[in-house]
Formats: structure tokens, C-alpha cells, sequence
């Protein structure tokens, strides 16, 4: 699911506001903290507002967007505000919901899928996510693989869609463990081993390969070359590590 995000900020670029969107798949355009900046502006699925410094002027765009009545006034509205600053934020800033700047890239998109689905969001989105011969649907936690449903748990789904998102990325697994598991699992990074490769054995012998292995650094989602192409197998490589013994819970 790709958005178009319109970010309002004087910074020259939006990852400095926003760290993760260098991260997701969505097109991002930085515009001016001004009304008139959007008139020019075209289509955009969710307005990121730079409230990090001026909390006041931040308040007053926020409100004078969604008093419009127009199309400025639909488009969902993130304030992307600093820990200092959310004491001073409450109902009058009329903003749909905020982001700290040091949010990661799975928290920024799920409140990204969150404030586009919402009723009386702006934007129906689709939320499908093709890889291949990979259909992943975010609406009903189901993943489908040559029209065959995977039998998958919440965190497979979860880890499955996280690496086909971001295809031919490689992670580590503290990175992995970080992102589908939360900064607040105590679990060790061999769980994200017991994930993997569980699986690939729902994947299949035939598309286990999917998902590969980057030698003392982590893992990574290969992209098919065309839809029906299997991945090469050159581009997997087993750690010894994954070979021990699954201690971890599913």
C-alpha cells in the first residue's frame, strides 16, 4: 500500500522531520507550513505536520486545515510533534493523530493505514500488497500464495508482511525483532529465527527461498524478477545458527 504524503515543515527534506519515511514505500513531497503551499500541492492522501519546534503556529495551521471545508479539510492530518511537546496538545488542535520524530517505520504505517481507513477518511486505499506470486491482505490478515491461503499465526503474518514491504532490504534481526515484535519484547533474536523458518515451510520447497538468508547480518525478502519467477537460489544462504534448537514460543 503506497500513500501519497504531503509534508508540511520548513526542513529541506522530510526525513529530518520523520526518520522513517526513509524506510516505507510511500511518495512523500515537502511543502511550506503554509495554507498557500497547498494550493499547488495536487492530491494527497495524509498531510504530516512538523510540530517539533512552534507548537503555536503548528495549532494554527492544524485548525485552520480542518476548518476549511474543503479538501484540505478531509485529508487526514498527523502532527509529528517532540516528547516536550504533548502536554500542549489536546482536542483543540483538531489534528486526526500525532507521531513522535523517532517513531519507527512500522508504528509511522500503521497510523498512515490507520487515519486513511478511518470512517470519514478521505482516501479508500487498497490494501493488498503484491510480490510475485505473493498476495498479502492487511484488511484480513490473510496471505495467499498462488491462490493458496497460508495457515499463518498473528506474528508470521505480521513478519511475513513486514519483509515483503520493504523486498530486497536486508535486516537484522534485532532490527526484525524490534519492528514486528516491539521495543517491549524481552524475547531473544532466535525468535525471529523460529519465525522464519517456520515460514518458509508454509511457503513451500518451491518458494521457501522467498525468503533469504544474509550471512552474519540477518534476513531479507527477494523479489521475484517477474510474477511466477522463482527467486534464485544463489540469493539464499542458511546461518549454522539456524539449526539449533527451538526454545522460543510461537
Amino acid at each position: 500500500m503506497s500513500l501519497d504524503l504531503l509534508v508540511l515543515t520548513s526542513e529541506a527534506e522530510a526525513t529530518a522531520v520523520l526518520p522513517a519515511l526513509d524506510l516505507l514505500p510511500h511518495t512523500v513531497r515537502v511543502r511550506a507550513p503554509e495554507v498557500t503551499a497547498l494550493l499547488d500541492a495536487g492530491h494527497r492522501d495524509v498531510i504530516l505536520l512538523d510540530a517539533r519546534t512552534d507548537l503555536a503556529s503548528a495549532k494554527s495551521l492544524c485548525r485552520l486545515l480542518k476548518g476549511t471545508g474543503d479538501d484540505e479539510g478531509s485529508t487526514p492530518i498527523i502532527a509529528v510533534i517532540g516528547e516536550g511537546g504533548l502536554v500542549a496538545v489536546s482536542a483543540e488542535w483538531r489534528t486526526d493523530d500525532i507521531l513522535l520524530p523517532t517513531a519507527g517505520p512500522a508504528e509511522v504505517d500503521a497510523r498512515l493505514r490507520l487515519a486513511t481507513t478511518r470512517d470519514g477518511g478521505a482516501t479508500q486505499v487498497d490494501t493488498e500488497l503484491r510480490v510475485g506470486d505473493l498476495v498479502i491482505d492487511e484488511a484480513t490478515y490473510t496471505a495467499r500464495l498462488r491462490r493458496r491461503t497460508l495457515e499463518l499465526t498473528y506474528k508470521e503474518f505480521e513478519l511475513l508482511k513486514y519483509l515483503a514491504q520493504h523486498a530486497g532490504r536486508v535486516f537484522t534481526r534485532a532490527q526484525l525483532l524490534q519492528e514486528v515484535w516491539g521495543y517491549d519484547f524481552f524475547g531473544g533474536t532466535r525468535t525471529v529465527d523460529v519465525h522464519v523458518r517456520r515460514l518458509r515451510a508454509k511457503l513451500g520447497p518451491e518458494h521457501e527461498q522467498m525468503i533469504g538468508t544474509v550471512r552474519n547480518v540477518g534476513y531479507k525478502f527477494e523479489r521475484p524478477a517477474k510474477a511466477g519467477a522463482k527467486p534464485a537460489v544463489t540469493s539464499l544462504n542458511f546461518d549454522a545458527s539456524e539449526l539449533s534448537t527451538e526454545f522460543s514460543t510461537p
